[in-house]
């Protein structure tokens, strides 16, 4: 996808309506479908936001990012994902979350990223994180200054996350979940799955 044919597109994507759980739950673990919104208020979520940033590469293809989280003792360790995280106290808003967290993580400056628009709540049942995902867009690639936070920068071509043939069955087994099959995308061999995948669902569905 040549980036003049997605920035085209910003005003179809903000007066969209969004797939919501419908697309969601195309990439969602089976653990995650069992929570109602019900029991998810229930359990008072903790807050937090994060961007999916979309910007050309040199050949004016349409890339977005996603990172690998540096390893540690938590339940997200060396995950692929957006930038983000939680709410700090000074953040106006969540949408201020989302830019803050990425110019931390990453080095962009939000005075650089336009955001289109928010999508769909995704909520995170093994942190109890419910997050909230922005769209946004830069003109020129930026220059990533990742922190200590992240592991590695990873920049994928819009074009395969639109690939049908880029979605996989992957085992997983984690502290919370045992030889369990979840549907996942595979970008840049990297097993993009759980809150990321589903997020990556929407976005792929209002893209299309």
């Amino acid at each position: 996808m040549i980036f003049s044919d997605f920035t085209n597109q910003i005003q179809r994507f903000q007066n969209s309506t969004l797939g919501g759980l419908d697309s969601q739950f195309k990439l969602a673990p089976e653990l995650r479908r069992k929570y109602t919104e019900e029991m998810i208020t229930q359990k008072s979520p903790k807050k937090a936001a994060v961007l999916a940033l979309f910007y050309p590469d040199k050949q004016n293809k349409t890339n977005f990012l996603l990172t690998q989280r540096a390893s540690y003792n938590g339940a997200h360790s060396a995950q692929i994902s957006f930038p983000g995280g939680k709410v700090d106290k000074i953040d106006i808003n969540l949408q201020q979350t989302a830019l803050r967290e990425t110019y931390e993580e990453v080095g962009v400056n939000n005075k650089d990223i336009t955001v289109i628009r928010q999508l769909s709540n995704t909520y995170i049942p093994p942190s109890n994180f419910l997050v909230t995902p922005f769209i946004g867009f830069c003109n020129q690639k930026p220059i990533f200054n990742p922190n200590n936070e992240v592991a590695t920068i990873i920049e994928v071509l819009a074009q395969d996350l639109l690939d049908d043939d880029n979605i996989v069955y992957t085992p997983m087994e984690t502290s919370y979940m045992k030889n369990i099959e979840v549907p996942s995308f595979k970008l840049n061999n990297y097993i993009v799955w759980g809150a990321t995948a589903m997020m990556l669902s929407e976005i792929k569905d209002l893209i299309k």
